[in-house]
């Protein structure tokens, strides 16, 4: 992320230093202090700008409703009950809330995508590939949430002895799915073809669970040997894990809503030591990168 100093960010701005001053001083513009300097986010910048922009009557463009799409998270939900933003939850998978951001139904989207690099390993920044490839989001911005651990989610004491992928498909264990365009769906996918197979190689639970916690539900039940979900799910549930891979949660919105009040109230939460303690109780989660900017249209 590029800073600015203050004469730098008065002249990128084409405004004085005294103006630029003032806004500090009333909280109105992003910036940060180090080492008793001022320092401006020019990405922040870019958004605090376009977020005041005014467009004639007919190019008024409707606020979308304060809620938050996408994949299901309980440090996520948690979050977003105790920093009194307002914003409420819908849980359909990463695809389908990214579908409702583009049609402006939610003001933003918890999305962790997955997809193979060419080399075959895992990408790393799958969701902001999606993001600046996805149609109708130019002006889109990925805010870091948190890391989190995805992996088999088991019944208590493993009974079965599965220590990864290769072990449920050589044992032939019934295994609970997650709904098509889930991120843990989306894994799902890459891990096997990695592995060269495919979900036809599996022994499915048929009826496919919409979060992660349902699919532990499923599996605390005895419905299923394993499936796919994050460590805090598994631990919620009672149930054993096996870690597969650390993955990037983050949340996706216009550059017009980033500054709205109730994402501010969600923005302004991440950096505190509330987040940070709720994480570690959950187990599963890095929350070092939460409110990062990673990626802008």
């Amino acid at each position: 992320m590029e800073f600015l100093t203050t004469s730098e960010a008065a002249d990128y701005l084409r405004l004085g230093e005294r103006k630029l001053y003032e806004l500090v001083t009333t909280g109105a513009i992003p910036c940060t202090k180090v080492t008793g300097k001022w320092l401006f986010p020019r990405h922040e910048l870019d958004l605090w700008v376009l977020s005041g922009l005014a467009r004639p009557a007919g190019m008024l463009t409707a606020e979308p409703p304060p809620v938050v799409g996408g994949s299901q998270d309980e440090l996520l939900d948690w979050s977003l009950r105790e920093s009194g933003s307002g914003l409420g939850s819908m849980s359909e998978g990463s695809a389908r809330g990214l579908e409702r951001l583009q049609r402006d139904e939610v003001m933003a989207a918890a999305v962790h995508f997955h997809s193979l690099e060419a080399d075959g390993n895992l990408a790393s920044d799958a969701s902001a590939t999606t993001l600046r490839d996805a149609p109708d989001l130019h002006d889109a911005v990925l805010v870091a949430f948190v890391r989190r651990e995805q992996g088999l989610v088991l019944p208590p004491g493993n009974p079965k002895r599965l220590r990864g992928l290769s072990d449920v498909l050589a044992l032939g264990v019934r295994m609970a799915m997650r709904q098509q365009g889930t991120g843990a769906q989306m894994l799902l996918d890459v891990l096997l073809k990695r592995a060269d197979a495919s979900t036809r190689d599996l022994r499915r639970v048929e009826t496919p669970a919409l979060t992660g916690p349902d699919l532990a539900e499923i599996v605390r039940a005895g419905q299923a040997d394993c499936g796919i979900a994050t460590r805090a799910a598994a631990r919620s549930a009672g149930l054993d894990f096996v870690p597969l891979v650390w993955e990037n949660f983050d949340l996706a919105m216009r550059q017009r809503s980033y500054f709205r009040p109730p994402m501010q109230a969600l923005i302004r939460f991440l950096s505190e030591r509330r987040l940070r303690q709720r994480a570690e109780e959950l187990t599963g989660y890095d929350p070092s990168p939460a409110g990062q900017i990673r990626f802008a249209a």
